[in-house]
């Protein structure tokens, strides 16, 4: 990882202090590779200095198995601070990736919708769990990054996650319907940008399961960068089975074999994705 550590003392990540730079993995489509995208990609951050969070939103608690945190340990979910019976910091448990948390998810997530049914702040609950996460931490213990992992669909826990969030990062995978699901995405994020987060905004897409040799895949890409031009990130996740074996040993890709090309593919993200990060903050 020295490439890397080289890279972000020149250009410093770090977000803001006392605020986490939060990020929404977001897409309607499952298997495209959110849940990957959100361990690595957060395993990478971790990696070159970020203290980073995941926000597991996804009923099926993916994220969490994936980074080894047994489903006995979760006593504490983003359930029970969603529904405002506990603050994010006690859903907080530490992974074996120095650096990188994870707030858990367990199955009782997929009520929250008909538990909150039309509580007035039922969009903002996630928002403001995060607002708090910082208040009162020494220096060294506040988050400078929050993933949040959202479910396959486009529910209240993913409006919970883009009125939550500075940013939304869209993983999509390589086939035939891509195109398709994106621009419902996008419709989406139009209408929580007008009605819940003004400042919400897509901090990029990123192709994933990109197979080189497959015909479809390469017209995927020329496709999506045509229609998405510059928001879509130059690093592509290529199809690998190295990505595809390391949950089953709850372990990120990157700790399970850091030389495969699937780990120098989110080690190249994280670095494009902190590239992004200083572009912003430069431009405003």
């Amino acid at each position: 990882m020295t490439v890397i550590d080289e890279h972000y003392q020149e250009v410093n990540g770090n977000a803001l202090a006392g605020h986490p730079r939060i990020l929404a993995l977001a897409n309607q489509k499952g298997g495209v590779g959110k849940t990957t995208t959100a361990i690595n990609l957060g395993t990478a951050l971790a990696a070159i200095g970020e203290r980073v969070l995941i926000v597991d939103l996804d009923p099926q608690g993916n994220a969490s198995t994936g980074l080894g945190i047994d489903r006995r340990n979760r006593n504490c979910s983003t359930y029970d601070v969603l529904i405002g019976e506990a603050p994010l910091r006690d859903a907080v448990v530490v992974t074996a990736v120095p650096r990188l948390h994870i707030a858990a998810s367990t199955m009782d997530l997929s009520g929250l919708e008909l538990e909150l049914g039309s509580t007035k702040d039922r969009a903002f609950r996630l928002r403001d769990a995060i607002g708090e996460l910082n208040t009162n931490v020494a220096v060294d213990a506040d988050y400078t990054y929050v993933l949040i992992d959202c479910p396959p669909s486009l529910n209240l826990l993913t409006v919970n996650a883009m009125a939550a969030a500075d940013a939304i990062l869209v993983p999509l995978q390589c086939e035939f319907f891509a195109l398709e699901g994106l621009s419902q995405l996008l419709q989406t994020v139009e209408q929580v940008r007008s009605t819940l987060n003004p400042n919400l905004s897509i901090h990029g897409i990123v192709l994933t399961m990109f197979d080189s040799r497959n015909n479809l895949s390469n017209q995927v890409v020329a496709d999506v960068r045509q229609f998405m031009g510059k928001k879509v990130y130059d690093t592509m996740i290529p199809r690998n089975v190295r990505i595809s074996e390391a949950p089953s040993y709850g372990k990120p890709v990157l700790v399970y074999d850091l030389k495969c090309a699937g780990s120098e593919a989110y080690l190249k993200l994280a670095t494009e994705v902190i590239q992004r990060e200083r572009e912003l903050r430069t431009a405003h």
